[in-house]
């Protein structure tokens, strides 16, 4: 698997507080933001997919994509975090998209 970054989404978390949360997020420190501010991906071979940058991503410029054996390069994982749950979407190969939403409020 690995991450895409949409750089028409992506504004480099430029207004929000502190550096971009991608930055932040990834425990690899595999985010850079290049000199147009837009997130990059130094090495994507020592990605190991925690998905930690696509969950933090306030634009929803991360994504997922699932590797060839397991879909087609099509498909993707994409989730909307909210503040008591994570909306995940879910695009298979032939462009068929469904979404489920799991609740993250403790009991």
């Amino acid at each position: 698997m690995s991450i895409i970054i949409d750089r028409v989404k992506c504004f480099g978390c430029v207004g929000l507080m502190g550096e971009a949360r991608c930055t932040k997020a990834c425990p690899g420190d595999l985010i850079l933001l290049n000199e147009e501010i837009r997130a990059e991906l130094r090495e994507p071979r020592d990605c190991w997919d925690c998905m930690a940058c696509v969950k933090a991503c306030p634009a929803t410029a991360i994504e997922c994509r699932l590797a060839y054996v397991v879909a087609d390069y099509r498909a993707a994982l994409a989730p909307k975090v909210r503040d008591n749950q994570i909306e995940w979407t879910v695009t298979d190969q032939a462009g068929n998209k469904e979404t489920f939403i799991l609740d993250t409020q403790n009991p």
